[in-house]
């Protein structure tokens, strides 16, 4: 039992290196050349993503904090009631983000 683990762990172990070029299988052929294509791409072109398949990330980071405009569509809930008020700052320092604790009694 414990020789047949050993071996399956050496042979994945020994799979795990192995670092080849990538070739299409025996009788088969890469794919016929795109109709636009000069040439026909290779193995490696054709892995290659094209720029759109993985564009480009737009970190902006927000550099003042800046409160929300008025927004005309921010309608109140549907029951009815009126339209939640923004908190103001000294709401906000009050305010603690555990629900569990509240202000001391």
């Amino acid at each position: 039992m414990k020789l047949g683990l050993g071996l399956a762990g050496l042979a994945a172990l020994a799979s795990c290196g192995r670092v080849g070029e990538l070739r299409p299988a025996p009788g088969q052929s890469l794919p016929v050349k795109p109709l636009l294509a000069r040439s026909t791409p290779d193995a490696e072109a054709l892995l290659t993503a094209p720029p759109y398949a993985r564009p480009e990330r737009v970190d902006e980071i927000q550099s003042r904090n800046v409160p929300r405009r008025p927004n005309r569509f921010d309608l109140p809930p549907p029951d009815g009631g009126a339209a939640p008020v923004p908190e103001t700052e000294a709401q906000a320092e009050d305010r603690t983000d555990d629900p569990g604790l509240g202000p001391p009694q």
